[in-house]
């Protein structure tokens, strides 16, 4: 475990992330989408290539990035445009307008 992973270990809410990386935000966007944020702050960084190999002042730096980078994303967008969970990507039903539907022949017609 890095030493900036260790020092991470006891933050439990979005709130603890944003105080830890020094960021400021919108209660309002946090409170809308905490879960989404720190989902799409999960998915940033693992797409950071060598996150592990870099120094700890580094690896704060790209971590900060990247929540701020969640953190964006969801001050102009919301969760369900976002659809940063496996659940809300899936493709809704079909759309079927009223005026194709015909009604259904009467029995003996």
């Amino acid at each position: 475990m890095t030493p900036l992973a260790k020092k991470m270990e006891d933050l439990s809410s979005a709130e603890d992330f944003f105080a830890f990386f020094g960021l400021d935000y919108d209660p309002r966007v946090l409170a809308a989408s905490r879960l989404h944020i720190l989902k799409q702050f999960h998915d940033n960084l693992a797409a950071v290539a060598d996150l592990e190999g870099l120094d700890e002042t580094a690896q704060r730096t790209a971590y900060r990035e990247q929540l701020a980078s969640a953190y964006a994303t969801f001050v102009t967008g919301s969760a369900l445009t976002m659809r940063v969970f496996p659940r809300l990507r899936q493709p809704r039903g079909a759309f079927v307008a009223l005026s194709s539907l015909r009604s259904a022949p009467k029995s003996g017609q």
